[in-house]
């Protein structure tokens, strides 16, 4: 893996392809997802090891809900059965969980896993893991927007600044490298305030074939790049 100077201090992932990788394989579009797990817990202890500190995963979107329904609440019941059962993963590697996205539509125990998983794993420091589910980049800038008028200050115009304090996880820093799996190219709705000035990466493996292999690949296209933010290339 490249130098740590340059390597991204937070990584966002689009996991795509895992219908894709079960139809090839004559398989439901359900098993796909269980093999995804799989590769996120690869891809997590590729990054621990990479010293990459914060990682966020695009789980399931605000537009997922269009799925069809027995898909979707198989979805949401092995993300329920699963995130509080990997307790033994997490504290191994030292993963810290935490949500990014609107919880109001979810079941009483997925929001009770969802808690219980991020109180029983806020004290480890070994990477931050933010799974965005139910989650979308317009609905979030929607979501801070009215969280602002909310407020009972109004004394400030707003910015940049306040409309971030009032994302879902402001402190945890914009992604460097957004990377999606699966071929596609596009961002489908992720991130997309912190993605102005993030490199992006697009691998035509599917999500369940994923490993450190590609993650690498990832980084170390990353570390070529030279990131100007709207200025010019020192040469």
């Amino acid at each position: 893996m490249s130098e740590d100077k340059h390597i991204p201090q937070h990584i966002g992932i689009i996991m795509d392809g895992n219908g894709r990788w079960a139809t090839k394989r004559s398989l439901p579009r359900t098993a796909g997802h269980f093999e995804g797990i799989k590769a996120a817990k690869r891809i997590v202890k590729a990054a621990k090891g990479g010293n990459i500190p914060f990682l966020t995963f695009y789980v399931f979107s605000t537009e997922n809900w269009v799925r069809p329904k027995k898909e979707v609440d198989y979805l949401l019941n092995l993300l329920s059965t699963r995130l509080f059962s990997e307790l033994d993963f997490y504290h191994r590697l030292g993963v810290k969980i935490l949500l990014r996205g609107d919880m109001s539509q979810f079941s009483s125990q997925l929001k009770d896993h969802i808690d219980a998983t991020i109180e029983a794993t806020k004290n480890n420091s070994g990477i931050t893991v933010t799974l965005a589910i139910n989650y979308g980049g317009q609905d979030e800038i929607v979501r801070a927007v009215n969280k602002w008028i909310d407020a009972t200050d109004h004394s400030k115009h707003i910015t940049k600044e306040i409309l971030r304090e009032n994302f879902d996880e402001n402190l945890i820093p914009p992604v460097d490298l957004i990377i999606r799996s699966g071929g596609e190219k596009r961002l489908s709705n992720f991130l997309l305030w912190d993605a102005a000035y993030a490199e992006l990466s697009f691998d035509d493996t599917l999500w369940p074939d994923w490993g450190e292999k590609q993650l690498v690949a990832a980084i170390d296209e990353y570390a070529h790049r030279a990131r100007r933010f709207g200025g010019v290339c020192n040469e």
